[in-house]
């Protein structure tokens, strides 16, 4: 019995032996990780501060509309008898784009060329039988000529030639401009009717952009100022613009219409969306990527690099653009920041103050 609990005492002490060597094992290992963790470098990209332009962006959306685009109607009522274009088609100015049935309207300029003839032979029947041989308006007193051309009805025939032939040239459809033809909904043989928009003809050569700016934005704009127009759908292609109107209102939102002209080299569409980027050139400023600049307790830092270690420096961003900001020390903070310091680009998200690093 002695003999057992003996054992059994022996096998309990060396189980907590056992145990606490693991332990001391294990604390070593800890430490060891945390000294290596400490230790750890950090790689970081930097730069070298210096004064330059910086190109302040402010961005805006709109939608083109083309400088010149206009609803077609036809203004007879008749069938449709040839199309000569579908929507998508480019067409010339002069160049046909659709034609109705003529034949009632040509019977009518036929009629009309007949009634014509008929009161110019009873005008000059009048006029033989008061002495004048022709109807030769420079020999026949103004006001005796007008009666008897209205009281021939060679007058109202005139006019009513004049119509009929408008009207037999109304029935083909003729491009005012060269353009682009969209919004056609009819097909041959349809019915068209007088004044209803056959379809619409735009100038896709030139397009418009309307956006909005804020009261505290409209010191950076000027009329004939360059602007970039970037589509919503390619973000990778810029197109060249001016600053064409700004209305001289101030709407209740607080808000400026502002207008911008751009050529279409080509891939640009009416009412497209696209991003209005108005640049300003802005003299001697500390210019950092984006990248640079992180949050720390809800504030904008960026890290200074001096010997191997990483030195946060409160920031303030004066303006910013696409991909950069300019940026100077923050005035209530107590930092500097100036050209010729080194600050850190890249490899800074989890930076602390003074943390170890290096150039990669």
């Amino acid at each position: 019995m002695t003999s057992n609990r003996l054992s059994r005492f022996v096998a309990a002490v060396f189980l907590l032996g056992l145990l606490a060597c693991s332990g001391a094992q294990t604390k070593e290992t800890d430490s060891a990780d945390k000294r290596a963790y400490l230790k750890q470098e950090n790689p970081v990209q930097v730069m070298v501060l210096k004064k330059e332009p910086f190109e302040k962006e402010l961005v805006n959306n709109g939608k083109l509309v083309a400088v010149r685009k206009s609803d077609l109607q036809f203004q007879v009522s008749e069938q449709l008898i040839k199309l000569a274009v579908k929507n998508g088609d480019h067409v010339k100015a002069g160049q046909l784009i659709a034609s109705l049935n003529p034949f009632s309207y040509q019977q009518k300029l036929e009629n009309a060329r007949i009634e014509l003839d008929k009161a110019r032979m009873d005008l000059r029947s009048r006029m033989m039988g008061r002495g004048y041989k022709t109807l030769d308006t420079t020999r026949i007193p103004i006001a005796l000529y007008h009666t008897q051309a209205i009281q021939s009805g060679y007058e109202s025939a005139l006019r009513d030639l004049k119509m009929a032939e408008f009207n037999r040239q109304a029935t083909r459809l003729i491009a005012p401009f060269s353009g682009i033809v969209a919004n056609i909904n009819k097909n041959q043989y349809d019915q068209v009717n007088a004044g209803d928009t056959f379809c619409t003809l735009i100038d896709n050569s030139e397009f418009e952009v309307e956006f909005s700016v804020v009261e505290n934005e409209i010191k950076d704009i000027e009329i004939g100022e360059d602007v970039q127009i970037v589509p919503f759908a390619n973000s990778s292609q810029a197109y060249h613009g001016r600053i064409s109107e700004i209305n001289p209102v101030i709407d209740e939102d607080g808000l400026i219409q502002v207008k911008a002209r751009v050529k279409n080299p080509g891939g640009l569409m009416e009412g497209m969306n696209v991003k209005v980027l108005v640049e300003k050139e802005i003299p001697n400023q500390l210019v950092v990527p984006k990248s640079a600049v992180v949050l720390r307790q809800n504030q904008e830092v960026l890290f200074k690099y001096t010997k191997g270690k990483a030195f946060w420096t409160y920031v303030k961003t004066v303006a910013e653009n696409s991909n950069s900001y300019s940026v100077i020390a923050h005035p209530d903070k107590g930092g500097t920041l100036a050209a010729g310091d080194t600050v850190i680009v890249s490899g800074n998200l989890n930076l602390a103050h003074e943390s170890e690093v290096i150039i990669k």
